[in-house]
């Protein structure tokens, strides 16, 4: 069947918070293009990053550094990443593409076009979504008509997709975004607990772990992903539950997410966020953040470091 047409609404989509309304990021917030260091009056403030004037570590010339070293300032207690956009960017070639080969193999006649899904990426977390757009659209014909029996055909679903999506994953078909290994590295060298904080199924977050990040990084990392928590972002359960589990103070972790139901639910837990704009994301309203960059970056097209992650958190040093 062709892809439909697919106008969604939170309301509609969602029994979560509503999310913000999206505006796009249009000005850089108390930076100059002629400053070759970021000053220390600034430090703890929103940086909005856009694409025509971004800022980078290595100071060059006029270029704006920010990589903001301070022996008096604190390192973030923990680094917590989202997976899918801010790892790895999933989205439209891994997650989308496993979600119709599953539908195919299924004989569902549901397809998801590239438009469409990032009207999903609203919602989080893949059984609900599915579950969302089929009560929206209409459940297939082999769908089951209980609600019980739903819940296990839409879990049938998912657990063929996420087969489905690791083994992309697995023939390392999808990179690492650039900077992603580097700024991890930095944080496990300088004894900053790392966690990975998801929607996405466990098995699948564990596999771009292991398969692209590593073994022996990833045995440093901790997971949180799935059905660990009941309500997806932007419910902060997620990262409550890493804050609490890891045993650190969720005003001194900093978390690194691409979109803005991430965004709102590390900013919901009480944590700085930076967010890395992914290829769904790019023009959604970041204005909560408190820096918005293209990617992380490894040099010479560094955008930040471990270093900027501190710089965030010197308003906690008493």
């Amino acid at each position: 069947m062709a892809s439909m047409a697919f106008g969604l609404s939170l309301a509609t989509l969602s029994s979560t918070n509503p999310l913000h309304s999206h505006k796009k990021t249009t000005s850089i917030s108390n930076l100059k293009s002629h400053q070759s260091t970021l000053p220390s009056s600034l430090l703890g403030t929103k940086v909005l990053i856009s694409k025509t004037q971004r800022p980078i570590i290595r100071t060059r010339h006029s270029q704006v550094t920010c990589s903001v070293a301070s022996s008096s300032s604190t390192l973030p207690s923990a680094l917590l990443f989202d997976c899918d956009g801010v790892l790895v960017d999933t989205e439209k070639d891994g997650h989308r593409i496993s979600f119709n080969e599953t539908f195919k193999e299924k004989e569902l006649g549901v397809t998801w076009d590239v438009d469409l899904y990032g009207e999903l990426l609203k919602i989080g977390g893949g059984k609900e979504r599915m579950t969302a757009y089929f009560n929206k659209t209409g459940w297939p014909e082999k769908a089951p008509k209980s609600e019980e029996e739903r819940k296990a055909f839409i879990a049938s679903l998912h657990k063929r997709k996420t087969e489905l999506f690791m083994a992309l994953i697995e023939k390392k078909l999808l990179p690492l975004r650039p900077g992603v290994a580097k700024l991890i590295d930095q944080a496990l060298a300088e004894g900053v607990k790392v966690a990975v904080c998801s929607t996405s199924n466990e098995k699948a977050v564990s596999a771009i772990v292991s398969f692209l990040l590593g073994p022996e990084r990833a045995e440093k990392i901790q997971i949180f992903a799935g059905d660990v928590v009941p309500r997806k972002k932007p419910d902060p359960a997620i990262y409550v539950l890493a804050a609490n589990t890891l045993n650190v103070d969720p005003s001194s972790c900093v978390v690194v997410e691409d979109s803005g139901i991430g965004l709102a639910a590390a900013k919901a837990a009480g944590m700085k966020c930076i967010v890395t704009k992914s290829g769904y994301t790019a023009d959604e309203d970041f204005q909560n953040a408190d820096a918005v960059f293209d990617f992380i970056g490894d040099p010479p097209e560094e955008q930040f470091d471990l270093a900027f992650c501190r710089s965030l958190l010197k308003q906690y040093v008493s």
